[in-house]
């Protein structure tokens, strides 16, 4: 099955950002996109690599063991 192509407020909805932040992404060409036309459209799949990308894992952290009740 074809990915799902989505327009620039589809993709802002997705990410949960204004569109204006696509349009900054589009133009800066830090994202992936296709011209139909005049028209801008992101695959689907590309907003998740998007986010897989940019996914920061927490950091695991030695506890100390001051400050414990014995």
């Amino acid at each position: 099955m074809a990915d799902r192509l989505l327009s620039v407020p589809e993709a802002a909805d997705r990410l949960g950002v204004g569109e204006r932040f696509i349009r900054r992404l589009v133009s800066e060409r830090r994202i992936r996109y296709v011209k139909v036309g005049k028209h801008v459209r992101i695959a689907a799949s590309v907003l998740d690599t998007y986010i897989e990308e940019r996914t920061v894992e927490p950091v695991r952290t030695r506890r100390s063991r001051y400050g414990k009740a014995a």
